[in-house]
């Protein structure tokens, strides 16, 4: 695995956010605002799914509008935060904290596939009730919970590989 890793940090990929004069400060200011877009964004939902926020919208409303955004955000984040792995990938794929930023991500990403393979499939009950059913509460919670892991483990990160 080490001579892979150290091919990715070798690409021009890794050298220009490594090396270059504002290649990393780009990469990491785009993955910073993009974080803040695609989570801050799904929190919204998540919210909603708890029954705390936006009571009166329905979910599917709230999803339909604010999910093209969470996307966008999250398509951009995935990017830079590849490029910013390509750059550091000896130090960071050690790294605990960054196995387990790794494993919320899936995590998150079970969590989602399970609401909306499983959970969405019965909203036309519940879509307009203030506080949506146990399962979509917990879809939210842990949502939430993950997404937050996620963002205290990549700074957590930023002080334990070097």
């Amino acid at each position: 695995m080490q001579p892979f890793l150290e091919t990715l940090e070798a690409s021009a990929v890794g050298v220009y956010v490594r090396e270059s004069t504002w290649g990393f400060a780009l990469v990491v200011g785009g993955h910073i605002l993009s974080l803040a877009l695609s989570v801050g964004v799904l929190s919204w939902f998540d919210l909603r799914l708890l029954g705390v926020a936006m009571p009166t919208v329905p979910v599917s409303v709230v999803f339909r509008r604010l999910m093209p955004w969470a996307f966008g955000g999250f398509a951009v984040m995935l990017a830079t935060g590849l490029m910013l792995f390509v750059a550091y990938a000896t130090t960071a794929y050690p790294n605990v904290l960054f196995r387990i930023k790794m494993v919320s991500i899936v995590l998150a990403g079970v969590n989602a596939l399970y609401y909306h393979s499983f959970t969405e499939t019965t909203i036309a009950r519940w879509d307009a009730d203030a506080r949506p059913p146990r399962a979509a509460r917990v879809a939210g919670a842990c949502s939430l919970l993950l997404w937050a892991g996620v963002i205290l483990l990549g700074r957590g990160m930023a002080y334990t590989m070097f």
